[in-house]
């Protein structure tokens, strides 16, 4: 079974992400707010792609995607979407790639959103993050490449 890289994508009207009490990434208004997570064969080029797909999906209002009206997105590291709790009481992370290589990789899909022209914040690579947003729906979509 291949495994993908994924991301939980959601349609908001504001998100943010803090630090130690300190705003690291926000965005106002209609965007993304959208949490990547990288497993063991995640290459550049899967990165590159989920870019592509996240800039291009329609599920903003009126079926339009970032690309079509500027919005922003906000990208944040979630090792957690490989965490797997089929079996006892605690998820297991054994999918998730570990930070040296998962770093890079959702630095390159943040790199690739901007090089298409995305206004992109971003959250803190392994620090304790608290996540705000407004979901707009509520509207969830799970994207996988």
């Amino acid at each position: 079974m291949m495994v993908a890289m994924r991301a939980v994508v959601q349609r908001v009207d504001g998100a943010s992400v803090v630090v130690d009490g300190e705003t690291v990434g926000e965005i106002v208004g209609q965007g993304l707010c959208v949490l990547v997570g990288v497993t063991h064969d995640d290459t550049p080029e899967k990165a590159a792609q989920l870019a592509r797909k996240l800039w291009s999906v329609r599920i903003l209002h009126d079926e339009k995607s970032c690309s079509d009206v500027d919005a922003p997105l906000l990208v944040i590291s979630q090792f957690t979407l490989y965490g797997d709790a089929r079996k006892g009481r605690r998820p297991t992370w054994n999918a998730a790639a570990p930070g040296g290589v998962a770093e890079p990789l959702v630095d390159e899909v943040v790199a690739q959103l901007r090089k298409l022209g995305a206004h992109v914040e971003t959250g803190r690579f392994g620090a304790a993050m608290r996540v705000s947003l407004t979901n707009d729906g509520p509207f969830t979509v799970l994207v996988e490449v």
